[in-house]
């Protein structure tokens, strides 16, 4: 499965809301993530692989960030 997430990081309060696609485009939902760890370090990924891996049931190990590593805009793999 594939994601589209946009992350918050250095946010007072952790949350992860679900986003509808825009009107008339075609895509699956995205996801905002908020995490109180700030960018550097990674420690901001870290915790959004962690919080997405607590939301869908699965071990961290399979939750990989595919691209935006630098970026708040980020394409999620979670493996079966």
């Amino acid at each position: 499965m594939y994601l589209k997430v946009l992350v918050a990081p250095g946010a007072r309060k952790e949350s992860v809301e679900e986003r509808a696609p825009k009107k008339g485009s075609v895509g699956e939902p995205s996801l905002l993530i908020s995490v109180r760890e700030p960018a550097a370090g990674n420690r901001a990924n870290d915790r959004v692989r962690e919080l997405i891996a607590l939301r869908f049931g699965v071990p961290t190990a399979r939750v990989r960030i595919l691209t935006g590593h630098h970026s708040r805009a980020k394409m999620i793999s979670i493996t079966d």
